[in-house]
């Protein structure tokens, strides 16, 4: 079975499991996850917004042009990694998802995850950051890369933060000068 059979058979497993059913029933869709399934870098996110949740696809709005923007001034694309959220359902009125829908979400992720096998997880913001790397303050560790569990994190601001607080952006774009410096490091076994 390929990479993306098996991605798509935990895609049906949440639906059948009936994972976060007050979610579920106010969402459109079940943003899942794209990309490259072969993809050496992961970067997750918290929750789809308004605009993911529409057209089923993580990172399609604002914040999503500007990851988009990123990830080429680093020369890389969509196509060349893999996105998702932590949570698969849009909070009503984009609230910060729950600590127990993160909880019961994280099953699916890191199945994900293990089916993937990414050498580099980027964490997008303090909610995929604290799920991962939950003794750390995402305004602390920043752009440096942690280890833990036999797999590299590189936590990073939120594109939607940079948006907002534009002081962000610039230290967003210096963090994502650190991708591909991380990722040579790994690929060397250090």
């Amino acid at each position: 079975m390929s990479k993306q059979q098996n991605l798509d058979l935990i895609k049906a497993d949440i639906i059948k499991n009936n994972v976060c059913p007050e979610l579920a029933k106010n969402a459109i869709n079940l943003v899942f996850g794209s990309g490259n399934p072969d993809a050496e870098i992961v970067f997750i996110g918290e929750a789809s917004g308004k605009k993911e949740d529409e057209l089923g696809q993580p990172f399609v709005g604002a914040s999503g042009q500007f990851l988009s923007d990123m990830l080429q001034s680093i020369h890389l694309n969509r196509n060349q990694v893999y996105i998702t959220n932590i949570v698969k359902y849009r909070p009503p009125k984009n609230r910060d998802p729950l600590p127990s829908e993160k909880e019961e979400f994280l099953p699916y992720l890191e199945r994900q995850l293990y089916v993937i096998k990414p050498k580099l997880i980027v964490t997008l913001g303090r909610h995929s950051t604290s799920v991962f790397l939950p003794e750390l303050q995402i305004s602390q560790v920043h752009g440096q890369p942690k280890r833990k569990d036999g797999r590299v994190f590189l936590p990073m601001y939120h594109p939607a933060a940079a948006l907002y607080n534009g002081g962000l952006r610039k230290t967003l774009e210096n963090d994502f000068k650190n991708i591909n410096k991380t990722l040579t490091l790994i690929r060397k076994g250090k």
